[in-house]
């Protein structure tokens, strides 16, 4: 994985490039994939229907007062195998108030399945990771679960999920039912850290999960004429489970990860990049719907058919739609970031189709990062 990434001209420095050799040699920690993601935010109710009705996400659970939990509500979303867990807290001196007062909404919880929730969480924590939530059985009519939780950058959380079924603690609904987008599964998962943090993070994923570097972005690879910033890739060697972690470098002006540390108040989930078999009907949707993508503009579209002269799209509707293409030895890649999510500048999705490829837009990413700083500059934030 590191050989191949060397290969590819992703420059990896001798001593990260070692330890992910001597992890990968060594890796036993159990993952399934993603469970899901938790989102805490200041009204759940409303934030369920908006992702009902824009992203075609169906309301199949309901936790709250009525069901036994005073404090919060939270709503579960299902589509394809991407499930989402909204909630909201009652008070406003529960915690989730003033992670929301100080982050604002966001991904509180990246949740990791796991074929047995108590071996993970001691494995992680005798493997230094900082205990969160210690293992204990949710039970009802609907399933059972083993839960567990270890402390990730900044505010966020990993949980450990071990079970079969849906999320028990959920009072099923059949009323709020969606008609879907095409999205299939939760392709990558992105966080934003402080500048220099970058390799502390890729080490604890390394130390603790046995991730390995799957990519390298260094501030030359990720660039514009104004910002730049590093990223590097850690996964789990199978694919299931991506995770990019960013860091902002040196540049003329604030980046878009300076941006986000300003707004969220420290590191979190930056986006979600959701896997659709369709991008082109996905985003078609979705502007019907009413949620808009970036805007690339008409000279990144000079040269793509030369560059990727295999692409197989309709071009006029490919460029109406302002999608980006790229592709690599293994096929080709389609993606488009959406707008912000809220009114702080910080979560966002992206919408990404792979053909074979396993790489992550790097000929897109100029132009992506363009349009971001495009939106930054409305903003007064560049």
């Amino acid at each position: 994985m590191v050989e191949s990434a060397a290969r590819r001209g992703h420059e990896v420095d001798q001593s990260t490039e070692q330890r992910a050799r001597d992890m990968a040699g060594r890796d036993d920690f159990p993952i399934k994939g993603f469970s899901h993601l938790e989102w805490w935010v200041g009204n759940a109710y409303q934030t369920s229907m908006f992702l009902r009705s824009v992203l075609g996400f169906s309301i199949t659970g309901y936790r709250g007062p009525e069901t036994g939990t005073p404090d919060t509500a939270s709503y579960l979303l299902q589509q394809g195998d991407v499930t989402f867990v909204i909630t909201g807290a009652m008070t406003p001196d529960h915690p989730l108030s003033r992670h929301l007062t100080l982050h604002g909404p966001g991904v509180r919880d990246v949740a990791i399945a796991v074929p047995d929730a108590r071996v993970a969480f001691e494995m992680a924590v005798d493997r230094g990771a900082e205990p969160a939530t210690e293992p204990h059985v949710v039970e009802d009519a609907q399933g059972r679960a083993v839960l567990s939780a270890i402390e990730a950058y900044g505010d966020t959380l990993h949980s450990f999920v071990e079970r079969d079924g849906d999320l028990p603690g959920f009072e099923t609904r059949a009323d709020a039912t969606a008609a879907p987008i095409g999205l299939q599964f939760i392709d990558h998962v992105v966080a934003n850290v402080e500048l220099g943090r970058m390799d502390e993070w890729v080490e604890f994923y390394e130390r603790v999960f046995g991730f390995t570097l799957l990519k390298h972005f260094d501030d030359d690879a990720i660039s514009t004429e104004y910002t730049a910033l590093m990223s590097k890739v850690m996964w789990d060697g199978s694919g299931i489970i991506k995770l990019p972690i960013n860091e902002p470098a040196e540049g003329l002006k604030r980046s878009q990860i300076d941006e986000y540390l300003d707004f969220y108040r420290g590191p979190g989930v930056q986006h979600i990049a959701l896997h659709t078999g369709d991008l082109m009907a996905t985003v078609t949707e979705t502007h019907s719907r009413g949620l808009t993508t970036l805007n690339v503009p008409d000279t990144y579209y000079e040269d793509l058919w030369e560059r990727i002269p295999a692409l197989d799209v309709d071009r006029d509707r490919f460029m109406g739609l302002r999608l980006l293409a790229d592709a690599d030895e293994g096929g080709q890649l389609l993606q488009i970031f959406t707008r912000m999510l809220q009114d702080r500048p910080t979560v966002f999705f992206e919408f990404i189709e792979r053909r074979g490829a396993t790489g992550f837009g790097k000929g897109n990413l100029k132009a992506l990062f363009e349009a971001i700083e495009r939106e930054q500059a409305k903003r007064g934030n560049l």
